[in-house]
């Protein structure tokens, strides 16, 4: 099997899942116990919280748990919303943001709110101008995705909060980072976010499982109720398993992430290279340089249906995907593709690569000559 859909998800390393045997064997006990297992359970959960901000260089105290990127987001925009409720009443985000943004925005735009939509360049990056003047008085937040999880365009966030700042230092940024932690190098402090949301499964962890990073000082009330787990802000038992989990994947990603993210970068531009040579008719839509994650690689092949041409690698054994997993299946037509510009066509014959450690150049070898078979056959078909 070649599996280059780890955008979507990834495989769980195997020092993670045996942490995590142990761990559903061993620390079963709740963690609001107050009796020796609940403690043991408890000291766990710290004990990952710590790991995950020694890799962020944050404080310990700005890791909440959650279940997973989309509930981090869904917690860090409504509770940013709902604290600014009857003073203020514009949001601003972008037109390729993941749909656990797009759709908490709708959601607000139907109850009156303010919502630009910031348009984006042929390579996927926001208007810097266009920031600018979308920023007003009432502007609560800024929310945008760090790494475009369809076509790996990383977002200028430290020059977007330089901006925020000039123009109104009381509109907060909230940053999806589901496919930048672990994928990319960079600093949180350094950026300036005030909230930052990622995931495990996309990072080799377990899923169901993720967090959110909240600025010191910044006050979140919670958007659900319970017994008031992790600092009130997110009720509910806690994941204890999926959260260690998460924290030995962390530990080894601190150790391995540099090595990882130069060497999947040589392999994404072997296949680049070879995909080129061999097959006719492609669009790059992912820049090959620094601008991007590596991670991720986005190609339109004309006259060829990006869902056909992935059942037929599927036949093969390997594994790709059309648009983001989250929307309609893949069913509906990328709104991100038609953010930057791509035609109907083009969109129609689009597949999405995404990387891991796990892949070789032996695959990429092996995918190219399926992939031409592919779409030599599928095209002859289409052409008649």
């Amino acid at each position: 099997m070649i599996y280059l859909d780890n955008c979507a998800t990834t495989k769980i390393r195997e020092k993670v899942l045996q942490k995590m045997y142990r761990a559903l064997d061993e620390d079963f006990g709740n963690p609001s116990s107050l009796h020796r297992l609940g403690l043991k359970s408890e000291k766990k959960i710290e004990e990952a919280r710590g790991i995950i901000a020694n890799y962020l260089k944050v404080d310990r105290r700005e890791v909440f748990f959650t279940s997973g990127g989309t509930e981090s987001n869904n917690i860090a925009i409504q509770s940013i919303i709902n604290n600014s409720y009857g003073k203020r009443n514009h949001i601003i985000t972008t037109k390729i943001e993941h749909p656990s943004i797009l759709n908490v925005f709708k959601y607000y735009e139907e109850q009156g709110y303010g919502v630009s939509y910031l348009d984006v360049d042929k390579s996927g990056n926001i208007k810097m101008e266009e920031l600018k003047e979308c920023i007003k008085e009432n502007t609560i937040l800024v929310s945008i995705i760090h790494v475009n999880n369809e076509i790996g365009t990383i977002q200028d966030i430290k020059n977007i909060k330089k901006i925020i700042l000039e123009k109104n230092p009381h509109t907060l940024l909230h940053v999806d980072g589901v496919q930048s932690f672990g994928k990319i190098d960079f600093s949180l402090k350094d950026l300036g976010v005030d909230t930052y949301s990622f995931s495990g499964h996309k990072i080799h962890g377990p899923k169901g499982i993720g967090a959110i990073y909240i600025r010191k000082g910044l006050n979140l009330k919670p958007i659900s109720f319970g017994g008031n787990q992790e600092k009130g802000l997110r009720s509910g038992t806690e994941n204890v398993a999926g959260i260690i989990g998460l924290g030995e994947a962390t530990r080894i990603l601190s150790n391995v992430y540099m090595d990882e993210i130069e060497y999947v970068k040589g392999l994404r531009n072997y296949l680049v290279e070879k995909i080129q040579g061999e097959i006719k008719d492609v669009k790059i839509n992912t820049n090959l340089d620094d601008s991007t994650s590596p991670y991720v690689l986005s190609i339109s092949f004309l006259n060829t249906r990006g869902e056909v041409l992935l059942h037929y690698l599927e036949d093969k054994d390997i594994y790709v995907s059309t648009t983001s997993a989250c929307s309609s299946q893949g069913t509906e037509k990328s709104h991100v593709l038609k953010s930057i510009g791509l035609t109907d066509q083009e969109i129609e014959g689009t597949i999405r690569i995404c990387f891991s450690y796990e892949n070789t150049r032996e695959d990429m070898d092996y995918l190219v000559e399926i992939m031409k078979s592919s779409v030599d056959e599928i095209r002859s078909i289409i052409m008649r």
